[in-house]
């Protein structure tokens, strides 16, 4: 019998926005294509809903609506499965038969087969932390296919339901419609012997448990609720005056980049250069404009050297933006992507100062960035790093620790992943894959979609690989920065303290 696999798991972006595409030499396939090649199969078998007026511009809209790398996955041979996708997402707008599931048996066997040249499968199921195929494959494997509302962190609630259904997942794709709605295929083995049925029932079930708990008419915690009343009570005792600015005195110059949520411009301000973010109005609800005005009350608190520079805000809907100061340098990950070799040590260790810099500031400020990355330190025309995109950071509670997941999977502590408690050392676990990115220059985990790199975090002990050439010194503070236990991290003075101790030998 085949293993089940599938194809090109490699090349998706999953929930994130980055992907190991560029880095790929095969090239996603146009979605004009990928739909020529469906429709023809589909009639070629002889399927009575592929010859009826009016398909081809469905079946045309469904690939539109979905991203590239849903093309990227499809393929002749998995024609019947877009019509099960179509279907699927066609059930989840109705509220009675939303969320829309189908599970099925999927093949396997004990043994590792090759699946053919042209499938080319990384997920977990193959190999271990270590390299090591894993040798049992006698529990029943299910593929199971998802469509509901697209909800911010409903993916990885997802992810942890199946987990307590004893559920593992060897395969995860994810992929949002343009309007609103996910479509996510996982590959699964069950702990226990049971029919699709049975285990679509239970799903069900879980799921929408699960979206109730996201629901905006369900009450937060105590402490969540309690928090967000408090910063609304500050906002409103504050001189507004003093950062609020008149919109219709912003020049808008060219898109820096989009996200789910907004877009980023490069414009001036009273004849200064700024960055713009603004948020979309379609997209602007009571939720929204809370993590707005958090992100607003958070940067107006801070002011440090390596700090991205908060100018004002605009804080009258539908017209909601925040202005900071224009860095000019770009991204360190676009930065990273730019050079030809790895960077110098000395350059290395500058970046990484400046960052533990930020980030004590932060901390000492009881302020949690929770998505920490390249992508979200800048540089400014001399080359100074500084920390932006307070998006998601939180006031950390007197508690001290947090139970909600947020920030990016590839830079996630296990912690947060899991969904258990967690505090500023979260921070400190994406500080190490940050160094990490700036002594190698490649994406963590590049090798792996976002989501398969988050189950080995915590399942497997996962971690990027050290390179041979690494400063001794160096690797030591990345194993101390990934311990699985947080109280094992260090705190941000002690890493500046081991960073400009090694600024100072290598310079001797």
């Amino acid at each position: 019998m085949e293993y089940y696999c599938t194809e090109s798991c490699s090349s998706r972006a999953g929930a994130e926005s980055y992907s190991s595409s560029n880095k790929s030499s095969r090239r996603p396939r146009e979605k004009l294509d990928v739909y020529s090649s469906i429709l023809w199969r589909l009639r070629e078998l002889g399927v009575e809903e592929a010859w009826r007026p009016g398909f081809e511009d469905e079946l045309l809209a469904h690939f539109r609506r979905l991203p590239h790398s849903y093309a990227s996955d499809m393929s002749v041979e998995k024609a019947e499965d877009v019509l099960m996708h179509k279907r699927l997402l066609q059930m989840a707008k109705d509220p009675a038969t939303r969320p829309a599931i189908e599970v099925r048996r999927a093949k396997a066997s004990s043994s590792n087969q090759n699946c053919g040249n042209s499938v080319h499968s990384n997920t977990l199921s193959r190999v271990d932390a270590q390299g090591t195929a894993p040798r049992s494959r006698l529990r029943p494997i299910y593929e199971i296919t998802i469509s509901t509302n697209d909800k911010r962190k409903f993916l990885s609630q997802l992810t942890s339901l199946m987990s307590g259904l004893g559920l593992n997942i060897h395969e995860a794709h994810a992929f949002s419609t343009e309007d609103g709605y996910s479509l996510d295929v996982f590959v699964v083995a069950c702990s226990k012997e049971q029919e699709a049925e049975e285990l679509k029932t239970n799903l069900a079930m879980e799921i929408q448990k699960c979206e109730r708990s996201l629901s905006p008419e369900k009450h937060v915690a105590d402490a969540n609720r309690q928090e967000q009343n408090g910063l609304m009570h500050m906002l409103k005792h504050v001189d507004v005056d003093f950062w609020e600015i008149d919109a219709n005195l912003l020049r808008f110059e060219k898109k820096l980049a989009s996200g789910s949520y907004g877009d980023l411009y490069k414009g001036t301000y009273l004849s200064q250069d700024v960055a713009i973010k603004v948020f979309r109005s379609e997209h602007i609800n009571k939720a929204l404009q809370q993590e707005f005005t958090q992100e607003v009350f958070i940067l107006r608190k801070i002011q440090h050297r390596n700090i991205v520079k908060f100018i004002g805000a605009s804080m009258r809907p539908p017209r909601l933006c925040i202005v900071t100061e224009y860095m000019p340098g770009g991204s360190v990950f676009d930065f990273l992507r730019k050079q030809k070799d790895v960077l110098h040590l000395s350059t290395v260790l500058r970046f990484a100062i400046d960052v533990s810099k930020g980030m004590h500031y932060l901390h000492q400020n009881d302020i949690i960035h929770r998505d920490l990355k390249a992508a979200n330190l800048l540089m400014d025309e001399n080359n100074v790093v500084k920390i932006a995109d307070f998006g998601v950071a939180k006031i950390q509670c007197q508690s001290g620790v947090m139970t909600a997941e947020t920030g990016t999977y590839r830079w996630m502590a296990p912690e947060v992943i899991g969904h258990k408690p967690y505090n500023h050392k979260a921070d400190v676990f994406s500080f190490g894959i940050v160094l990490w990115e700036l002594l190698t220059g490649k994406l963590p985990y590049e090798e792996l979609t976002p989501l398969q790199a988050a189950i080995g975090v915590v399942q497997k002990g996962l971690r990027p690989k050290i390179t041979s050439y690494t400063h001794p010194a160096l690797e030591q503070l990345l194993n101390i920065c990934w311990q699985l236990d947080p109280s094992m991290r260090p705190e941000f003075s002690e890493i500046m303290e081991i960073l400009n101790h090694i600024a100072k030998l290598t310079q001797e």
